[in-house]
């Protein structure tokens, strides 16, 4: 009798968990006996570390990615009738972070090789009313910071990196989150860092940031019950810090895991006659797929191995119904969803975004992934382009 086929999910925290079992259930014991259960030495421990790791003088430990947000912007002072220029593509936390506040997002097209911001578009949206650029460093791949640092300076504008999918990521050696005013990070289960819930933080070298956003993060209080400032509710649990602190010394070799199992993908496409020039976009991928391009002078911690293909919708059908588990990032590009139609963009007004969600798909890249078992998503994929 054959064996059944490799059966190859999207993601499987349990080998990642099953490893750090001992060290994990300890610390989580820990902070069970102390019940210390908000803030306290867990938090500042692990904010230590963050704020080590990413380059910066401070680190504040927050409730969730989308919370880093909309705190470094209520630290900034953006709200009502500012702009902030950001991209279509990304998850919704950014750009709703700053329709929350009362800001309007500024939508840039992408660069297609990237799925990041095109920093030759940013100048031509800036106006009297623009108070930030947010780029967003997407699937672990960070934007071109010295190019938008430049044109922020040259317009006194603020600079946020949206950097929840890219911690360790790097550009000529440099940290995400260490290149804008503040940089924000993500601690969901699914991050390359992830803990065991939502997390987040907001890194900085600027001590003000940072003093005003420790009172925002704790319903702007300070000294306790006194309140000079209107914040929320936006803390670090200690049991996720605790979690993350053991975690993040292992961080670097999960980095260099993905990008090892990248590296083997590009080398099975390639080899299968799969793989296709990004420039092929433009016509026809003719039974193929874009590759993920890492940039000149970054270091891509691919959170996610993101391809351009052919009958993406078809494809990704085949891939399940053969135990391959993938999924879209993200099926609309943001000006295409209804909460945001008050925005008045159209169809078209952003083709490399909308492009990329209607073609894009991510494959497994986690760290566990064995050599079989990529080379069972590459088979399945050949199979289906035959």
């Amino acid at each position: 009798m054959s064996e059944s086929p490799i059966k190859v999910p999207l993601l499987d925290l349990k080998p990642q968990y099953q490893a750090l079992a001992a060290e994990l259930d300890a610390a989580v014991a820990e902070v069970v006996r102390s019940q210390h259960f908000i803030l306290g030495p867990e938090v500042e421990c692990f904010e230590h570390g963050v704020a080590s790791y990413c380059g910066v003088g401070h680190a504040v430990g927050l409730s969730s990615g989308t919370d880093a947000l909309i705190v470094a912007m209520m630290a900034m002072g953006i709200g009502e009738g500012d702009e902030v220029i950001t991209t279509p593509y990304t998850f919704f936390g950014t750009a709703g972070s700053i329709v929350r506040l009362g800001a309007k997002p500024v939508f840039v097209d992408i660069e297609p090789a990237s799925f990041n911001l095109d920093v030759a578009k940013i100048e031509a949206a800036i106006t009297p009313r623009t108070r930030a650029i947010a780029p967003v460093h997407l699937f672990g791949q960070m934007a071109p910071m010295k190019m938008i640092n430049r044109l922020a300076r040259d317009h006194d504008l603020l600079v946020i990196e949206d950097a929840a999918q890219a911690i360790g990521a790097k550009q000529n050696d440099r940290p995400a989150g260490s290149f804008g005013h503040v940089g924000c990070l993500s601690f969901f289960p699914t991050k390359n860092l992830g803990g065991f819930g939502d997390g987040g933080m907001l890194v900085t070298d600027d001590a003000d940031y940072a003093a005003i956003a420790r009172q925002l993060r704790n319903h702007g209080m300070e000294p306790k019950y006194f309140h000079p400032r209107i914040g929320g509710n936006f803390r670090l649990d200690a049991l996720q810090a605790a979690v993350l602190n053991v975690k993040l010394p292992h961080l670097n070799s999960w980095h260099e895991k993905r990008r090892t199992n990248a590296a083997l993908y590009r080398k099975l496409f390639e080899a299968a006659g799969l793989a296709r020039d990004i420039s092929q976009l433009e016509r026809s991928l003719e039974r193929g797929i874009v590759l993920p391009t890492e940039q000149a002078g970054n270091f891509h911690i691919y959170n996610q191995f993101i391809i351009y293909a052919e009958q993406r919708d078809e494809l990704m059908a085949h891939l399940k119904s053969n135990g391959v588990g993938c999924e879209i990032y993200y099926p609309l590009a943001l000006h295409q969803q209804e909460c945001f139609r008050l925005l008045a963009y159209q169809q078209g007004d952003f083709p490399y975004a909308e492009r990329a969600a209607a073609m894009s798909l991510a494959l497994p890249i986690y760290p566990d992934l064995t050599p079989e078992m990529i080379e069972r998503v590459v088979e399945v994929i050949a199979e289906f382009y035959a």
